[in-house]
């Protein structure tokens, strides 16, 4: 009953090699690599005596086999069968893949959440908190929308549920929500991930795929950039703080701005050995993986920089620079701890800014686009700019800087008849 196909070899088989105290063995699925050169034996929950075996499997032919010899013939073919069929559509075996897909029910092929908790589950494995949270936003946001509006549970979603027409529905109902355009943009690419993934691994056909030309269009939206000008910098600085969280939301939101906008995610991770004399250096944590060439950004202490780190570094100098998270800390906790850090700050910085009339939608977020901004206007080249905020070509600071190049026009039209 052995069937060669390629790089693999996939049988039935009885294991003997420990009897139950009924005197049957477990008959199991032998899956063997050609490739790796080796074996795994899958239980299929089926138990025969080695007589039984022989006679329904070894020896067994569906048309003569009756009652119950025959169910289970049909169900050990359909094993084998569907294990075939499973091994046959990976382009190269391989037996992590091929687990995940025999053992799981057949319906997941076309189940949405099936797949989201794939990725999920990768990138919580990875590490990868954040990224994971995200696609758990999106689909709990999914799920609300087909449960109330047409009537599926979330968990029974599948990817012939989602057309063009149920993707304009949901923008619709999105926006009628209170949702931004950036939000939707965001869950529908996300999704639009998730389709590719699914067609990728062969679960699904391509014919059913909303997204693309004359099909359904990913929402985008002209991104409005934040940033405090010099008077409002300036502002903020002075501002005085009424207690130690407002005092400490200012102090690392300019920490970030002078040190080239540093995300405070990174500022969480900073160590004491980055820092060498006059100046400490990072790998920044949201494209780390995204590029195979890695780019270490150095930034250059100064009296101010110094005096934060003095003033909030942790006194034993074997951890992190700043008491936000611990280096026994799980990578969950250390993303709540970072997460919770960065409300703080934003919590309190809106109360600075609220008392001295600047933007109430300042944020941590705001500090980098404030230093790419306000470098701009000190003359310093796009180049350095880019380079600073370790982008990964120009193209994509003259997207970050979009806005400022009216605003500059704006300024030179009303002072070109100043002589």
């Amino acid at each position: 009953m052995n069937k060669k196909i390629d790089d693999y070899k996939i049988s039935i088989k009885l294991d003997v090699r420990r009897k139950k105290a009924n005197k049957t063995y477990p008959v199991k699925l032998r899956v063997y690599g050609k490739q790796t050169k080796k074996e795994k034996w899958y239980s299929l929950d089926v138990d025969l005596t080695e007589d039984k075996f022989e006679t329904i499997w070894v020896n067994g032919n569906s048309n003569k086999l009756r009652g119950s010899n025959k169910e289970v013939y049909t169900k050990l073919q359909a094993y084998l069968s569907r294990a075939e069929n499973e091994a046959r559509e990976m382009t190269v075996f391989d037996f992590d893949k091929f687990e995940t897909k025999f053992f799981r029910k057949s319906s997941d092929k076309n189940n949405v959440k099936y797949h989201f908790d794939l990725v999920i589950s990768k990138n919580m494995k990875n590490d990868k908190i954040g990224t994971a949270e995200s696609y758990k936003y999106t689909f709990n946001s999914l799920a609300e929308f087909s449960k109330t509006k047409k009537k599926c549970q979330g968990e029974k979603l599948t990817f012939n549920h989602i057309t063009v027409d149920w993707l304009k529905d949901y923008e619709k109902t999105m926006l009628l929500q209170g949702k931004s355009i950036t939000t939707i943009g965001i869950y529908t690419r996300t999704l639009r991930v998730i389709f590719n993934n699914a067609i990728d691994e062969g679960d699904i056909i391509n014919d059913i795929y909303p997204f693309g030309k004359k099909k359904y269009s990913i929402p985008k939206s002209k991104k409005v950039k934040k940033a405090l000008n010099s008077t409002q910098l300036k502002t903020l600085f002075n501002a005085k703080a009424e207690n130690d969280n407002e005092q400490l939301a200012k102090d690392f939101w300019f920490f970030s701005y002078s040190c080239n906008g540093m995300n405070f995610k990174d500022m969480a991770l900073l160590k004491y050995s980055d820092i060498k004399k006059d100046r400490f250096s990072y790998f920044r944590a949201k494209t780390f993986d995204k590029t195979a060439e890695k780019t270490e950004i150095i930034i250059y202490l100064t009296d101010f920089t110094n005096g934060i780190i003095s003033r909030y570094g942790n006194k034993i100098k074997n951890d992190f620079v700043f008491n936000i998270i611990s280096k026994n800390d799980t990578s969950e906790t250390q993303y709540k701890k970072i997460k919770n850090f960065t409300r703080l700050v934003n919590d309190h910085l809106k109360r600075l800014a609220k008392r001295n009339n600047l933007p109430s939608d300042i944020s941590t977020y705001w500090a980098r686009h404030s230093f790419a901004t306000n470098s701009m206007r000190k003359g310093v080249s796009i180049e350095f700019i880019s380079e600073a905020l370790n982008h990964s070509d120009l193209s994509v600071t003259k997207n970050y800087l979009d806005g400022f190049e009216d605003e500059a026009k704006k300024e030179f039209a009303n002072s070109i008849m100043d002589f």
